[in-house]
């Protein structure tokens, strides 16, 4: 029987992944507070339906940035994909396009942009990048991603430096042999052994919002700044040239004791204004998650670890299910929301 919820294929791709890989995805920062509270945050927002309304066709049907996606899901940029399974990105990205929706490459991946490319030639993509401290890698990175269609640039702000991350410590993790990871090696020499901290040593900590200005400024594409928590740096994002602004802690995976990105997200999107999008991950497991971002002022949410599991479980399906799972979920959340789409969802669903 298919897993019928995302705690189902969580617990099941749990069983399938030797402890060092598990530990990695699904581990956070110090106590892992923030870990957790990013789940239970969600649940503390009550839904407010209406009735009444004409709810015979709804639709899940959006658009980021201009691109219309199937769901206001987009598939985030996750690391070391072929650990989890042997399809790897280039299957999350098979997957992503069967859904309807953009996956983004992240610079830790074990492919590389053309290589994705090729798998989903005509779906939306997007890359994520860690400035690196040798300044040619990021732009042949972003070359790349530009040779290739990628639609838009996700620069991650939040890793100037590694979290610790005590599962990793406890199971000595190090990229299984065999394992590469293009940017990584283009920067190290070498992917296999290397620890989360060999990761980070290639991120340029320097990088500061005059940086950021001139890098968005240059950039043929639309960037977009991921681990934005506090409303001023939100703010001072859109004031740089972000296109977009994603409310992220990193799945707790940097800073514990931060707060959940449900509670930072209504804050950001006030300070941002309608200046720009807002798009927020951390936590999200059902469609009802979805609905609640989408009232506090989300465009879309990203979603990682939940495709791991999919990814572990079974490849490019389990991956798809993943995707599929979410939206029949919000599809009936919307209907029973009183809500024909993800734009017709607002504050006024939310109680309080």
């Amino acid at each position: 029987m298919l897993p019928i919820s995302l705690a189902d294929v969580e617990r099941r791709a749990g069983a399938v992944l030797d402890e060092g890989p598990a530990g990695y995805y699904a581990g956070g920062a110090g106590d892992e507070r923030t870990l957790r509270a990013n789940v239970a945050a969600w649940a503390e927002h009550e839904l407010l339906p209406r009735v009444l309304v004409d709810v015979s066709e709804v639709t899940t049907t959006t658009n980021v940035l201009g691109t219309e996606i199937a769901l206001p899901v987009v598939v985030a940029p996750v690391a070391l994909q072929r650990m989890a399974h042997p399809d790897g990105e280039p299957g999350m990205a098979r997957a992503a396009a069967g859904a309807g929706t953009i996956m983004t490459l992240s610079t830790l991946a074990t492919s590389d942009a053309a290589e994705v490319a090729r798998a989903a030639p005509h779906s939306p993509r997007g890359y994520q990048l860690y400035v690196t401290r040798d300044r040619g890698v990021s732009q042949s990175l972003v070359d790349a991603a530009v040779d290739h269609g990628y639609r838009a640039i996700v620069v991650t702000v939040d890793a100037p430096a590694p979290g610790r991350r005590e599962r990793d410590l406890r199971t000595g993790f190090r990229v299984p042999r065999g394992l590469d990871m293009p940017a990584v090696t283009a920067s190290l020499g070498r992917s296999s052994g290397v620890t989360v901290e060999d990761f980070f040593s290639i991120v340029d900590p320097s990088f500061d919002w005059s940086a950021f200005e001139r890098f968005a400024a240059d950039c043929p594409l639309p960037v977009l700044v991921k681990g934005v928590h506090a409303p001023a740096d939100a703010s001072l994002a859109v004031d740089h040239g972000a296109a977009a602004v994603v409310v992220s802690n990193h799945g707790g995976r940097q800073l514990d004791g931060v707060p959940a990105t449900a509670r930072l997200l209504p804050r950001v999107v006030e300070a941002v204004d309608g200046r720009a999008e807002v798009l927020v991950d951390g936590g999200i497991r059902r469609g009802s998650d979805i609905a609640v971002a989408l009232a506090l002022g989300a465009r879309t949410v990203l979603l990682g670890r939940p495709m791991l599991w999919g990814l572990a479980l079974d490849g490019e399906a389990g991956a798809r299910h993943v995707l599929e799972l979410l939206r029949a979920e919000l599809t009936s959340t919307l209907a029973l929301l009183g809500a024909r789409c993800p734009d017709e969802v607002t504050s006024d669903h939310l109680v309080g």
